[in-house]
């Protein structure tokens, strides 16, 4: 049995690890609400598979399923998202500035690329 844990950012990052939960999340975020057929219909996996990811999905937050007769609908529940992102943006600062020094350094390998081709063209016109 898996050991899930009881903390809603835990738990929202454990769904969001997933390629097709965060694919079925995608095709929420497109359409406001779509029935499980639809939503499991251009997945390469098995509607009981889907199911499973829903449950996921759903014991997360991120989704709200809805059953009307024998239709189930799907949608997204933005909150934990939100919270995921407040979490990510405490960080922000850290990628940032390793984001500007790699611009730094391919700025200056660009800018000496450039004079190298301007010296090349004029010992070719030469």
């Amino acid at each position: 049995m898996a050991n899930y844990s009881a903390d809603p950012l835990d738990r929202a990052f454990a769904a969001l690890s997933d390629p097709t939960r965060r694919a079925m999340l995608a095709r929420l975020e497109q359409d406001a609400a779509l029935t499980v057929s639809d939503l499991a219909r251009p997945l390469p996996i098995k509607l009981p598979t889907v199911l499973k990811h829903l449950d996921v999905l759903s014991d997360a937050g991120l989704v709200r399923r809805e059953k009307q007769g024998r239709t189930v609908t799907v949608s997204l529940t933005p909150d934990p998202l939100k919270a995921a992102t407040e979490w990510l943006h405490r960080y922000e600062r850290f990628w940032n500035a390793s984001l500007g020094r790699l611009t730094e350094v391919a700025e200056a390998r660009e800018a000496q690329a450039q004079a190298g081709n301007r010296d090349r063209a004029k010992d070719d016109d030469a």
